[in-house]
């Protein structure tokens, strides 16, 4: 009795092995294939970029002078109005240099008055007689040299009013501080670069972002074209744009050659900030309503792939259209090859459309049978090299 249980268990545990492995015995053909069924929707072909928003108009404020900064009166995220001031330069040494054109020019009018009269008395020696032409001639020369200094002097007091002028910084437009570069009690040194002051964005309620596509991608964008974008602070928001530039600069780097699209963005809320990093998709092109299906259905071939033509109306294999595709359908448990036109992709799906496609038709992905036995094949091929 106990030898007849012993029996009965180890047969049960193989055939439980068995069908554990191999699968059911009899199991239908149709569970052999992992299906899925046509479905009809919307199908968006989009590029995606990376880009920058900033604002539409960011001015950089710098000055033209040199000196230490003795007043402050802006800051970081300060709302400012055109020609507003936002800082103030010691003028002390423009101040000096522009007394002493004042007094240059004085000294050159005076130069001149003494030139003129000269010239008069000159003429009236030469009625008498009295003097030469020549010297007529020389105090001519003389009055219009000095009337040159004049014109000198008056040139260096228009410089130095001008830059004691530089010496009082003011916005040029109107909007909010980004950044400011300085300190009170700083030295600003511009004699060989304009330095940066300030940073003031216009309005944040429309800003651009910058972004750099392949030239593999930049033939289907168009201006105007609908973008679509999110940002890491607020992942789960999609924000809306337009393309509003191609530029005709190309990027070329280790020979992947790059293009600038701008593209317009509103923020009317100013959540969006400058600099945050934009994950772009710009809508290239678009299906409404039309039958799809997973890129992965395009990948599966039966072993037996010769079984049948496929259905549907098709060429030659040289005159076969490019975008003439094959799929297969399961038909009463078995594969059936059909040939169907391809369209646009969003990189899961694709538009599918041909002969005897409908809506709701299972359509083959991938053999599971196959996989199993390719494993265990596998598996044994592995223990037989261990042993």
């Amino acid at each position: 009795m106990r030898i007849k249980l012993l029996i009965m268990v180890i047969v049960l545990a193989v055939a439980g092995f068995l069908a554990w492995h191999y699968g059911p015995v009899g199991k239908p053909e149709e569970n052999r294939y992992r299906t899925v069924a046509v479905e009809r929707g919307d199908i968006v072909k989009t590029v995606s970029a990376n880009g920058t928003l900033n604002p539409v108009v960011l001015a950089m404020v710098g000055t033209q002078v040199s000196g230490v900064i003795i007043k402050l009166k802006a800051d970081f995220n300060q709302k400012v109005e055109k020609g507003q001031v936002l800082a103030e330069l010691d003028p002390s040494i423009i101040k000096a240099q522009l007394q002493q054109s004042l007094a240059n020019l004085e000294n050159f009018k005076a130069a001149l008055q003494l030139a003129e009269n000269n010239e008069r008395r000159t003429r009236a020696l030469i009625e008498r007689h009295y003097a030469s032409q020549f010297d007529l001639d020389q105090a001519i020369q003389n009055v219009s040299a000095a009337k040159a200094q004049v014109a000198v002097g008056e040139a260096l007091v228009n410089r130095d009013r001008t830059n004691l002028g530089y010496t009082v910084i003011t916005s040029p437009v109107s909007g909010v501080v980004v950044s400011r570069n300085i300190d009170v009690g700083q030295t600003v040194a511009a004699s060989f670069q304009t330095p940066t002051l300030f940073t003031i964005a216009q309005d944040l309620k429309e800003m651009q972002i910058y972004t750099t596509v392949a030239e593999a991608d930049v033939g289907g964008i168009r201006v105007g074209q609908p973008v679509r974008f999110t940002v890491d602070a607020f992942p789960d928001r999609v924000f809306k744009g337009s393309v509003k530039q191609i530029r005709l600069d190309a990027k070329s780097l280790q020979n992947v050659v790059t293009y600038n699209v701008v593209i317009d963005v509103e923020n009317p809320d100013g959540i969006l900030l400058p600099s945050m990093t934009a994950f772009v998709g710009i809508v290239v092109d678009e299906r409404h309503n039309v039958l799809k299906i997973p890129l992965a259905a395009l990948r599966f071939k039966p072993e037996d792939s010769d079984k049948g033509k496929p259905e549907g109306k098709r060429g030659g294999e040289g005159n076969k259209p490019p975008t003439d595709k094959t799929i297969y359908r399961l038909v009463n448990g078995k594969p059936v090859a059909t040939t169907i036109q391809t369209g646009i992709s969003d990189g899961k799906s694709i538009e599918v459309s041909g002969e005897g496609l409908k809506e709701g038709e299972l359509i083959i992905l991938e053999e599971i049978t196959q996989k199993k036995e390719d494993k265990s094949k596998s598996s044994s091929s592995f223990k037989l090299k261990a042993f």
